[in-house]
């Protein structure tokens, strides 16, 4: 009777689980306790799929916490790893509310989509919705501090300007270009690589995976852009062609959802030089496909995008990331079912189509992000 009792228990808070996630709008920001609350939620209502760990604490000593999600391998081989990150950019808000639709996704169609269930047992998937969980709070905080960009971080002895740029904190050739050491800056890039808890939290949890991470991605906003390493321009990735190739074959699918380019290259190439970015340091330190993605939009909104963006630029990120989620699993698992053309359709029923290669065209742009 107890046993049974126990079950009746867990039978309510997985149904309670579901229940809220039904209710959550995927289409609306939401605060950072809010999105707190979802990430419990999801996880207790998909056990066999998504468990969570704090893998670091923020300046203010919040939670850095992800969402892995990942079936049990039946047969027992080592499961490969693919990394997605959002919200270490404080006001880019598309970016978090990307990887909570990222994981809605996954979480609707996996039982139905065979090819994705195959590689769920193949692949963890790590999300983390906000990196910057204290920069994210503060953007919420009133209108005057809706751009705010970096962390929270108090200011140096000699200044009254607090926060750093995370993506200007890793150890990627840091501090050499396309970075502020003025801490009232938005470049500002802390007075050491890695001085930042959050940005170090990062490189010490993938750090112990890099021989099992296949793909680092990490969501921004705006400009319409993937961008694949380096940010400094005297610097090549040595698989610098199959990261472009990769990456045109996830413009070529963005595009087809909703009719938006989205432009692919180094960051000195179609943005602007940097150095200390995450997605560097991923291909740095051997992680052999790292991607930045900024989604929209191309400079009306900029980072303020309205709620009635978020859809549409989800699902075009969305069949973006997994163009390139499923290329490299096919890539890494050969003996796989792998064909020259795959179909997914998306929960919101949209149908995608990856090809093996694709060529596109380079279009500049420039914006802040």
């Amino acid at each position: 009777c107890q046993k049974e009792l126990k079950n009746i228990g867990k039978f309510y808070i997985v149904v309670e689980g579901l229940e809220s996630m039904q209710n959550y709008d995927y289409t609306k920001y939401h605060p950072m306790d809010e999105i707190y609350r979802w990430m419990e939620d999801v996880e207790r209502a998909n056990p066999e799929l998504i468990s969570s760990a704090v893998y670091g604490y923020t300046y203010e000593g919040r939670n850095i916490t992800l969402l892995k999600l990942g079936l049990n391998d039946t047969a027992g081989s080592e499961k490969k790893v693919i990394w997605m990150d959002c919200g270490i950019h404080a006001r880019e808000w598309i970016a978090p509310a990307f990887c909570q639709w990222f994981v809605k996704e996954i979480v609707n169609s996996y039982k139905t989509n065979k090819k994705l269930g195959q590689m769920l047992q193949n692949l963890d998937i790590y999300v983390t919705p906000v990196i910057n969980v204290d920069g994210y709070i503060f953007t919420w905080a009133n209108n005057s501090t809706r751009l705010w960009r970096k962390s929270r971080s108090l200011p140096p002895p000699d200044s009254t300007c607090y926060g750093v740029d995370l993506n200007r904190n890793f150890k990627a050739n840091w501090g050499t270009i396309g970075v502020s050491f003025d801490s009232c800056e938005n470049t500002y890039c802390g007075k050491s690589a890695g001085s930042e808890p959050e940005a170090q939290a990062v490189m010490d949890f993938v750090g112990t995976m890099v021989n099992q991470t296949l793909c680092f991605l990490t969501i921004h906003s705006a400009g319409q852009l993937i961008l694949l390493p380096y940010g400094h321009p005297e610097i090549s990735a040595p698989n610098y062609n199959e990261l472009v190739s990769v990456g045109q074959a996830a413009a070529v699918e963005m595009k087809k959802v909703h009719g938006m380019n989205y432009t692919v290259g180094t960051s000195p190439q179609i943005l602007y030089p940097n150095s200390g970015s995450s997605r560097d340091w991923a291909r740095l330190i051997g992680i052999p496909f790292s991607y930045t993605f900024e989604l929209r939009d191309k400079g009306e909104f900029g980072h303020l995008l309205p709620e009635d963006h978020i859809q549409p630029a989800c699902e075009e990120a969305y069949v973006g990331a997994l163009s390139i989620i499923t290329y490299v699993h096919d890539k890494a698992f050969k003996n796989g079912a792998v064909t020259t053309v795959k179909h997914f359709t998306l929960a919101s029923g949209f149908t995608m189509t990856i090809w093996s290669t694709i060529v596109a065209v380079f279009v500049t742009t420039g914006f802040m992000v």
